[in-house]
């Protein structure tokens, strides 16, 4: 009876020590932040802040990441449209888009309202059974429809403003600072758009294009111009820091960007985005000298 109770006995502590020991890699696991390309454990991080960037293609210094037939705005729309990747709703990245809001993102809006009802009964439109109006379309016409979709979007070179969100944070056990990407939301100039603002396509996990653009080797290019033997994935170039930006946002308890808490003019925002890049620099070099 006493070897009974002993194996028990023993058979509880085990069984106890297993679920402690599941609660505590769990709890390891929380400590690392999931859409990260490379985490690190938060213990590690002395110092953090969550900051905006607003990366122009079409900017010279980014003109690699907008070549033609090559731009990222490209790759990524034609990856959606294949199911190689997933939009999401906001660069929190926790809601994902359906393929039907994003392909609505994409369109043109239509002057004119469209086709009345007299039009439609007529048998203009895609919805008419006579080919002469261009409907009915069958297997052999899904080319021909194809186009059509396409002739009423944008172009994948429309949209060519990208907004960067990073983690920028100090590793206490490496002693230097680190910028970890997390999103990127792809927006339709506002000289593009009819509203004329900027409007947001979607945006997308850092990691997940960071693996789409390593799988697409002869696709996903940052074009050298100056040595055409020595192109770049855009992963690697991306990790290079090799693009030019300006800070828009950093973590506040108002959420509010720079040209709103700077809102003399437009002006005196661009200059205190550069001041305030300026100042993160001078933090990380003066943690040196504590």
């Amino acid at each position: 009876m006493k070897k009974l109770c002993y194996v028990l006995s023993l058979f509880v502590f085990i069984l106890a020590s297993n679920v402690e020991s599941v609660k505590a890699q769990e709890n390891e696991a929380m400590g690392y932040n999931p859409d990260a390309v490379r985490p690190v454990h938060e213990s590690y991080k002395m110092f953090k802040k969550t900051i905006w960037r607003r990366m122009d293609m079409k900017e010279k210094q980014n003109a690699p990441f907008f070549s033609r037939n090559g731009e990222l705005s490209t790759i990524v729309i034609e990856a959606v449209k294949a199911g190689l990747l997933f939009p999401y709703t906001n660069d929190s990245v926790n809601t994902r888009m359906s393929k039907e809001t994003f392909l609505e993102n994409l369109k043109l809006e239509e002057e004119g309202g469209g086709l009345t009802e007299e039009e439609i009964a007529m048998g203009f439109g895609a919805d008419s059974d006579d080919d002469f109006f261009g409907g009915g379309f069958d297997e052999e016409g899904g080319e021909e429809e194809e186009e059509i979709m396409a002739a009423n979007e944008f172009s994948p070179r429309d949209f060519s403003i990208v907004e960067i969100k990073e983690e920028m944070y100090f590793d206490r056990m490496r002693s230097r600072m680190y910028f970890d990407m997390l999103a990127v939301t792809i927006f339709l100039p506002a000289d593009k758009n009819p509203a004329m603002f900027e409007k947001p396509l979607a945006s997308f996990k850092y990691k997940d294009l960071t693996a789409l653009f390593r799988s697409m080797p002869d696709e996903a290019i940052w074009y050298n111009v100056q040595n055409t033997a020595e192109h770049k994935n855009m992963a690697d170039a991306f990790d290079l820091r090799l693009f030019s930006s300006n800070l828009t946002k950093f973590s506040n308890p108002g959420d509010d960007r720079i040209v709103d808490i700077y809102n003399k003019t437009r002006r005196d925002g661009i200059i205190a985005s550069q001041q305030i890049e300026y100042e993160l620099v001078d933090f990380e070099n003066e943690l040196w000298e504590f």
